[in-house]
């Protein structure tokens, strides 16, 4: 028995870069709603829950969920892996799967397979991030729960409260960590939401294969950069892990002054 795969979509509206990215509509439909749709495509997720904030600011995220009979957590802004921890305890799942409200264009088909490496293998953690790797926005995490608890209950640095599996991450004495791998290396791709840039993009794609196959997956996707390489100019200017970035300053100003052991 594998036991019960949660998958948990974690989500906020507030966005230095991009403020109510998840709710800004394509095609007439909040981005949040149609990636809920597309995850929902899953043959090996059991279940699906939203994971937002206890914030008033993401009481629209709330509501859409409500609106569309999806499952909805709130918990902490700031401590995301406590708010995931929280979020998965009443299911007491076997795995969680972890996901991220700006992927408009995640595909069922690399979750599910992800989640396959992570049973075969018998990880406490799997991602699909690691060269080659699939596009950025197609990023999928699955981590035993047993593995989320010990995250929750010995995280001390703010970067490892905020990027829910940094603790896990850094400790493959203590988990043992697998990587789904890409067959090419895409990780030049940004697919991911952050700057207006990025929804353009992704606008641009829906608009074009939407209609036909609103299931549409990633091979669909390259198939039309390929056809309409200019496309791919629209954000390729824009970096990355600017969240890490920010996340590793707040843990060097948290040790001088707690004086954390790391």
């Amino acid at each position: 028995m594998e036991g019960m795969i949660l998958a948990i979509l974690q989500a906020r509206f507030t966005s230095s870069r991009l403020p109510g990215k998840v709710l800004k509509p394509i095609l007439s439909k909040p981005m949040l709603l149609h990636q809920i749709e597309r995850i929902q495509n899953s043959k090996r997720i059991d279940k699906l829950v939203v994971a937002t904030s206890t914030e008033k600011s993401d009481d629209g995220i709330e509501k859409m969920c409500l609106d569309n009979n999806i499952e909805v957590f709130r918990g902490s802004l700031d401590n995301v892996l406590d708010r995931l921890y929280q979020c998965a305890k009443p299911y007491n799942p076997k795995h969680v799967v972890r996901l991220t409200g700006d992927c408009p264009l995640a595909d069922w088909q690399a979750i599910d397979q992800t989640i396959q490496c992570h049973i075969k293998g018998k990880y406490d953690y799997v991602n699909n991030r690691s060269k080659p790797a699939f596009p950025d926005g197609l990023d999928v995490e699955v981590i035993t729960y047993s593995a989320l608890k010990s995250a929750c209950d010995n995280a001390v640095l703010p970067s490892e409260k905020e990027h829910v599996t940094l603790y896990v991450r850094h400790r493959k004495d203590k988990f043992k960590l697998g990587y789904f791998y890409s067959t090419k290396d895409l990780s030049h791709m940004r697919w991911t939401v952050d700057e207006p840039e990025d929804f353009n993009l992704v606008e641009k794609i829906y608009k074009n294969l939407y209609k036909n196959n609103p299931k549409f997956l990633m091979k669909d996707v390259l198939e039309l950069l390929n056809n309409q390489p200019e496309l791919l100019k629209i954000n390729s200017h824009i970096g990355t892990s600017e969240g890490m970035k920010k996340s590793l300053k707040e843990d060097e100003v948290f040790i001088k002054n707690e004086g954390a052991d790391t």
